[in-house]
């Protein structure tokens, strides 16, 4: 598959595990192939968070390695790819990545996408947030990074936790120009998404004065 449909994932131990399973759903549906690392971490929040098996979450992407895998093929620049997300990002991991002391392939994969000028997102799931975690967000951001947390939105009136995870990876993933179907826009009108949803033009309601 071309290099310029091909996009790192990586899943670490913070909460919100859900986020990475959504990620890899949303890009299995859109065609795009996937390159999986997930953190012992991560596996220990699936068993917490959710009733998913690991092996079901690694069936969702194209390709898996193994986390202390070094050698693998993503952490060498010349495989090509249009960039990583890291959903959900610890704070652990941004510190390695800014650090540059990556001592697994998910941190070192992430280290390779920024040196090779490639895009990183990272939805970052900490709060609240003390000075070092600022500024450790702000030097990945002064290196490239884009810092995405797992913000809410209301004006797209979500009706369910489902739909406020899936406006959030779909936000993450149009920073790839990658449109999963997911988010309800702005001012546009209602059109059939890929997921097969109806989505109406996302308007705020007005308050009862």
């Amino acid at each position: 598959m071309a290099s310029n449909n091909r996009l790192i994932v990586g899943i670490s131990g913070a909460s919100g595990i859900v986020y990475g399973i959504r990620v890899l759903e949303a890009l299995k549906a859109a065609g795009v192939e996937t390159h999986l690392v997930m953190s012992k971490a991560a596996e220990l929040t699936l068993a917490y968070e959710t009733d998913v098996k690991v092996k079901d979450v690694k069936a969702l992407a194209s390709v898996v390695y193994n986390v202390s895998d070094i050698g693998a093929a993503i952490s060498s620049g010349s495989f090509k790819t249009r960039g990583m997300i890291i959903a959900p990002c610890s704070i652990r991991t941004v510190s390695e990545i800014v650090s540059g002391v990556t001592s697994s392939l998910l941190s070192r994969s992430a280290d390779v996408v920024l040196k090779e000028r490639r895009r990183l997102v990272l939805l970052v799931r900490e709060s609240p947030l003390h000075t070092g975690h600022l500024r450790t967000l702000t030097a990945a951001s002064e290196m490239g990074a884009i810092i995405s947390p797992p913000v809410p939105a209301f004006y797209s009136l979500p009706q369910t936790l489902a739909d406020m995870i899936d406006h959030t990876v779909g936000r993450a993933l149009d920073l790839f120009d990658i449109d999963a179907g997911l988010v309800k826009r702005w001012g546009e009108p209602g059109e059939k998404s890929k997921s097969g949803k109806r989505g109406g033009r996302a308007r705020p309601r007005r308050r009862k004065s």
